[in-house]
């Protein structure tokens, strides 16, 4: 590259509006700089509202969310935990969090998320084994709703708790509904790469009004109602701050608009590139609609001529960010002692699956800049190898 360096693309940014800054300079002036406060009372009614969730306790992450949900369901030492492979890692540390031992399931090519089919099979056999699982932590994956209806069935013939992982899936839909109402518990992220962002911070969904209760109470350092500072068990420092709950209930207001626009990232990526040799967008299922959080899709490099590194390398010498697919839980190095059912689809989608930036504030410009760069990446014999291939042997 010449001169100055081309503008920065990130792979999923913030995007705020005049309604957060309002909200949250009134916060700031109303002096509740707190994690207690108008704001985030106001931020779990309308999130219960915009989800249909009974309950929502505001915390400080969507792993933090996560690691209540698992003591909510009495998930200790001892226990297993089924969970989907393909994640990030924050969907299974506070399994390790609470001394219990993930047992991991492969995904389904239908939809990239944790197979049902598989799931059972696991289920079945921890059950013959006599460990049954305490719960399952069900992610779903890069905003789609995993296939829920077979999974909570088994779950509830089987005296499991269903968790639901929506951290990337807020605004998803599954049979008309938003994913992480279905289970036990519901857990959301608002991360600053998420679809609404509070910066750093997350919600927990619990159908029981006691069980929201004590998730508050677990989240507060487990204070209880005394006078004094009395303890009797070991609680967290958990709850969201006031000043971000305020910018929450700003994004909250635009949700909507936000998966339109990042659908229409993922539209304009799929008219442009998908006409290339061994390229496939992720699917959308049936079953609910994605909110397409992240543009992702497969790379055949005997067909293409690149494999999907390449491309990201030739992205990041134009200075803009992609990456990877997921690599499954059961390849990390940290998590490699424990057990999968399945891994080969998973495995794959990570080999060839590629994220390409899809922030809803991305221009007509910057979408067209980096689709040039993955239609240039292409080796310039690619379509000769392409002819050789085709023209093999087709047993």
């Amino acid at each position: 590259m010449t001169g100055a360096d081309p503008e920065r693309i990130y792979l999923s940014p913030p995007h705020l509006g005049e309604d957060e800054m309002e909200l949250v300079a009134a916060a700031i002036a109303s002096n509740w700089v707190a994690p207690v406060g108008p704001d985030l009372n106001a931020f779990e009614r309308e999130f219960e509202t915009v989800v249909g969730a009974r309950h929502a306790v505001a915390v400080s992450s969507g792993t933090a969310a996560l690691h209540l949900s698992l003591r909510l369901a009495g998930v200790g030492p001892g226990d297993v935990v089924l969970a989907s492979t393909l994640t990030f890692a924050a969907s299974v540390n506070p399994i390790v969090y609470v001394g219990a031992t993930p047992h991991f399931v492969d995904s389904e090519r239908r939809s990239w998320n944790m197979d049902p089919a598989l799931f059972l099979e696991a289920l079945e056999s921890l059950v013959r084994a006599g460990r049954p699982p305490k719960a399952v932590v069900l992610v779903h994956l890069l905003g789609q709703a995993a296939d829920l209806r077979p999974i909570a069935e088994a779950c509830e013939e089987y005296g499991v708790a269903l968790i639901e992982d929506a951290a990337e899936a807020l605004g998803a839909t599954y049979r008309g509904k938003a994913p992480g109402t279905f289970g036990a518990f519901g857990i959301f992220s608002f991360n600053g790469n998420k679809i609404i962002t509070t910066s750093g911070g997350g919600m927990l969904l619990a159908p029981d009004p006691e069980q929201a209760a004590r998730a508050r109470k677990l989240a507060t350092q487990a204070r209880e109602p005394a006078l004094h500072y009395e303890h009797a068990e070991v609680g967290y420092n958990y709850r969201m701050s006031n000043i971000l709950a305020a910018l929450g209930r700003g994004q909250l207001r635009v949700l909507e608009d936000r998966v339109e626009a990042r659908r229409r990232v993922f539209d304009h990526y799929r008219r442009a590139l998908g006409d290339l040799p061994g390229v496939e967008f992720m699917p959308e299922t049936s079953w609910g609609r994605s909110t397409r959080w992240l543009t992702c899709l497969t790379v055949d490099p005997t067909q293409y001529g690149a494999d999907r590194t390449e491309i990201i390398e030739r992205l990041g010498a134009e200075n803009i960010e992609a990456r990877p697919i997921w690599k499954p839980m059961h390849q990390q190095p940290v998590f490699q002692e424990f057990k999968c059912t399945g891994g080969e689809v998973a495995d794959d989608l990570f080999d060839r699956g590629l994220c390409l930036p899809s922030g809803s504030a991305m221009t007509t410009e910057q979408l067209d800049r980096v689709v040039d760069i993955v239609r240039d990446a292409r080796h310039s014999d690619s379509q000769t190898n392409v002819d050789v291939a085709s023209s093999g042997d087709s047993r």
